[in-house]
């Protein structure tokens, strides 16, 4: 049974979570109203939002503009490190195969989403590289959190 302690430990992260899932959202409105995929990205570090990614591949005609990648290449300039495993990656949707690739080389620890990705996802697709525990170099797979704001999101793809 949990002690009222432990709830309210849970209670606080489920908020916490949907906080930043909702700029993630906010994002996400925002490339689509450019003409790209609804797709917001933050990363999170000691409580602050450190770094931001919007998904652009349209607007910039490149196939890797991705959310993640851009929040990523955001942080790792700011901390002046590849190293990453001090911060948590929230996102509108289960990264791709690609986006895994630079989230797993970047040892984030933490992913939150909201939508999963199918084929292309990173998780669960046929090349799950953010579940893979093969590959010694890149340590532990990342905690996945799914389902955050899931209705939310999934309504950005339809409106």
């Amino acid at each position: 049974m949990l002690s009222r302690d432990n709830v309210e430990q849970i209670e606080e992260i489920l908020m916490d979570n949907e906080y930043f899932m909702k700029e993630c959202l906010s994002l996400a409105q925002a490339a689509k109203q450019r003409g790209d995929s609804p797709v917001g990205s933050i990363l999170v570090r000691n409580g602050e939002i450190i770094a931001r990614g919007i998904e652009g591949g349209k607007t910039h005609k490149d196939i890797t503009y991705h959310a993640e990648i851009e929040a990523i290449r955001e942080a790792t300039a700011l901390l002046n490190t590849q190293d990453l495993s001090d911060c948590t990656m929230y996102t509108t949707h289960e990264p791709c195969i690609m986006c895994a690739y630079v989230i797993r080389h970047t040892r984030i620890p933490t992913i939150v989403m909201g939508l999963t990705s199918g084929d292309i996802g990173g998780a669960s697709s046929a090349y799950p590289l953010l579940k893979d525990t093969g590959i010694k170099k890149w340590g532990p797979p990342p905690q996945l959190i799914t389902g955050v704001l899931e209705e939310e999101c999934r309504a950005l793809r339809i409106d």
